[in-house]
């Protein structure tokens, strides 16, 4: 059982202003906040978003180094799927792979893929139906 995940991020007012919206509304209960950063808690599980250190923040992340590719959730159904397209849409937020979305994990993977702050992914994907 995965007992939490923490990511460092390069804006924490910015990341949290974009992930307490996605987690809260995934069923996601602000766990604990501090100078430096901020959890949300769903069960047991919690992620944690933190503050990089200055001294790191000169390399920036990106996903396709070796390290986290990116964070996937459940959603219900596929109309979850298509309401979060067009709120993260309404946000400009970016949507990734556009041209094969909401099939982009294939045929029978119904999903959305978007970059969040500091670009990393994060996706949606309906539970079968």
């Amino acid at each position: 059982m995965l007992h939490h995940v923490e990511l460092n991020v390069s804006n924490l007012a910015e990341a949290r202003a974009f992930w307490d919206v996605l987690l809260s509304d995934l069923g996601y209960t602000l766990y604990s906040e501090w100078e430096q950063g901020v959890s949300w808690i769903y069960g047991e599980t919690y992620l944690v978003f933190v503050q990089t250190e200055e001294r790191f923040l000169k390399d920036g992340y990106h996903r396709g180094h070796t390290g986290l590719n990116h964070l996937a959730f459940h959603v219900e159904t596929r109309s979850d799927v298509d309401d979060w397209t067009e709120r993260f849409r309404a946000q400009g937020v970016p949507i990734l792979y556009e041209d094969r979305h909401p099939f982009a994990g294939g045929p029978n993977y119904y999903a959305v893929f978007a970059e969040g702050p500091d670009r990393m992914k994060v996706e949606l994907v309906a539970k079968s139906e």
